[in-house]
């Protein structure tokens, strides 16, 4: 099983402290289902740990089969590019079955965004380049599908189970 490449720097959204003694990146995509229900389980796990994990989210939109999930994330960068890429993550997991183009627009206008900026970022496809890059880099690290979960820079045996995660992430602490 190949590890996670390249580690977690400055470019990734990370939530807690850097020296955490565990770091979980997830490669994911807003539209997967199985994303989608990993997302709440997840966000529990992390609560109860806090400052124990640093939490990276990396973009593996898989274009084929979810159709508004490279949206998604360009959208989740150009609100990243505004300073709320947490906010927006959460809100595209929370309304997973709206992910159309005006319906992003929605969102980033509910955030505070500046909208008009976010609608020509989207048009002109700004944040490809930065999604295509997790997405070439997930590939280097072995992902084939969402979510897939490193822990400490190794897979995590069970891909999408959000349940199996926390017994490892208390393992790994």
């Amino acid at each position: 099983m190949a590890l996670l490449t390249p580690a977690v720097g400055p470019r990734d959204h990370a939530l807690g402290p850097a020296d955490a003694p565990v770091t979980l990146v997830e490669y994911g995509d807003f539209e997967c289902p199985f994303c989608g229900r990993a997302y709440p389980e997840l966000k529990r796990v992390l609560r109860k740990l806090g400052p124990k994990v640093r939490f990276v989210f990396r973009h593996f939109p898989l274009g084929e089969e979810h159709p508004h999930a490279q949206h998604a994330a360009e959208v989740a960068e150009a609100a990243a590019a505004q300073g709320k890429f947490w906010e927006m993550h959460d809100l595209l997991y929370q309304r997973q079955s709206a992910l159309g183009d005006e319906d992003l627009i929605t969102y980033a206008r509910e955030l505070g965004l500046d909208a008009d900026r976010v609608r020509r970022e989207l048009a002109t496809h700004v944040h490809a380049a930065r999604v295509r890059e997790d997405v070439l880099n997930g590939t280097q690290s072995g992902v084939s599908g969402t979510p897939r979960f490193f822990i400490n820079g190794h897979p995590h045996k069970e891909p999408g189970d959000a349940r199996t995660l926390a017994v490892a992430l208390r393992r790994a602490l």
